[in-house]
């Protein structure tokens, strides 16, 4: 990519002085990418186990039995993180470390691990915050259908009351799912993410699924009185066509309805989007839905979450080749009518996403206009970017467009959007992880991994982001 550098990047203390008062700087990690330790303490498989055991699934073919060893280093990396200042960690729960087989009752030894890293975050004065599902379901659920089937959605809420019960004292806030989009998406759609399920517009029983876990997970949490603050979390990217003439922005439409509104408008609605006549066809399974079920979907929140990467732009005509946003290989891209096309005028990160920070305000005010009046406090649960860090003779990471990246959109989150209470910014990610199919080709940590000695190093934008972080004045 070009030179891509933050009038920001020498002079923290300058953006930390925009920084609203009582604003959380958190970082964020997920189990399945650095914990390790897939064999110990009774976990059961996940489907990632059982996806990335498959010839051809990951990039550079590489798996995730121990990545960082978040799981036996977790002491190391939390002494990184009070380093480093920030007033929160978002990490997630293993679903089938606590509960190996999808059902019955938890893990001890699993209990047991996320009750030390708990105390260990509480003791270093930082707020843990707990992802239910990041994305590794207990490999038994997925042999019965998993978002695809709808007790799946029972069994979650039952794992969420696992977790409310062992960790609800000291919790500081509880997401209940990460981007059921990717999932649905890359997941059930595409096939490029575990399961690996090829269906296309077929899999969107796995959205309603989804939400509608999500609904039974949060008063599973409430019937427990946990202490810490509940909601949900979302890729939200805004769509723009290619081109302004009816056939893109009809199908320009149909993206955001699949990417970003059948997720948002149900949980803060309380009702699916109306879909455009001629593409309601493709959407029928989530029109001939129980009223009850979108009851369940639209609890009341105590904080929603977004997921911001990069913008999408939607050009009319299939795809020239078959590379999902991420490059990796998806066949069913070719079937489409349409495709996902480039912003020329922005520098890319390494994954060849576009960095514009413009159109994180896109997004705030594209939430705060869609749902006035219902929207709760917002907290943009990841932000980040993949880079080819370049390490130096003495083992040091000047990273200085990741710095950037995160002060340009850091200095639109610390901007005032009508209708709209942002609360924080979690950076994504703490450190290099196994980055799903791409292995460990692409990395967006703040702290440089060795995979082979596991040794951490601070990186510049770690540096910077502990600077930023220090010269707040409140």
């Amino acid at each position: 990519m070009s030179d891509y550098r933050s009038e920001w990047l020498h002079d923290p203390a300058g953006l930390a002085a925009q920084m609203p008062a009582g604003f959380t700087m958190g970082v964020a990690t997920a189990a399945f990418q650095v914990e390790g330790a897939v064999r110990e303490d009774g976990r059961g498989p996940s489907t990632w186990d059982t996806f990335m055991a498959q010839p051809g699934r990951i990039a550079d073919g590489s798996d995730a039995s121990v990545t960082d060893d978040h799981y036996h280093r977790y002491r190391e990396d939390v002494a990184l993180m009070k380093e480093l200042g920030v007033d929160a960690y978002r990490f997630s729960l293993a679903w089938p470390r606590i509960q190996p087989g999808g059902t019955g009752p938890a893990n001890k030894a699993g209990i047991a691990f996320y009750d030390r890293l708990i105390d260990e975050l509480l003791a270093a004065g930082i707020s843990p915050v707990a992802t239910l599902f990041h994305w590794d379901m207990p490999e038994p659920l997925q042999h019965k259908g998993g978002w695809m089937t709808r007790d799946t959605a029972s069994r979650f809420a039952d794992y969420a009351l696992l977790a409310a019960q062992a960790f609800g004292d000291r919790v500081d806030k509880w997401i209940t799912l990460n981007e059921p989009t990717s999932v649905t998406l890359n997941g059930y759609a595409l096939g490029v993410h575990a399961p690996g399920a090829t269906l296309m517009f077929d899999s969107l029983p796995a959205v309603h699924h989804q939400l509608l876990g999500h609904g039974l997970a949060v008063q599973a949490l409430r019937s427990e009185n946990v202490t810490g603050g509940i909601g949900i979390t979302n890729i939200h990217s805004p769509v723009v066509p290619a081109k302004d003439n009816f056939t893109t922005r009809g199908y320009a439409e149909v993206f955001d309805l699949v990417h970003n509104r059948i997720f948002a408008d149900p949980v803060l609605l309380g009702h699916y989007p109306k879909f455009p006549f001629l593409a309601r066809k493709l959407f029928k399974p989530l029109i001939e839905v129980d009223s009850d079920d979108l009851k369940t979907i639209h609890q009341p929140l105590d904080f929603y979450g977004l997921n911001y990467y990069a913008p999408t732009r939607i050009a009319a005509g299939p795809p020239a080749d078959d590379r999902s946003p991420d490059g990796t290989p998806a066949p069913g891209l070719r079937g489409l009518p349409f495709h996902l096309a480039s912003f020329p005028e922005f520098p890319t990160t390494g994954f060849g996403w576009s960095i514009a920070p413009e159109y994180l305000e896109v997004t705030l005010k594209d939430y705060a206009e869609r749902y006035a009046g219902v929207l709760p406090p917002v907290y943009i649960t990841e932000g980040g970017a993949s880079f080819d860090d370049v390490v130096a003779a003495d083992g040091s990471v000047d990273d200085a467009d990741r710095a950037s990246y995160l002060a340009e959109h850091l200095a639109v989150a610390f901007a005032s959007v009508p209708g709209l209470d942002l609360r924080g910014y979690f950076a994504w990610t703490l450190m290099d992880n196994w980055e799903w199919a791409a292995g460990f080709g692409e990395r967006f940590g703040l702290v440089r991994v060795d995979f082979e000695t596991l040794e951490r190093t601070p990186k510049r934008s770690y540096r910077w982001l502990q600077q930023l972080i220090a010269s707040r004045s409140s």
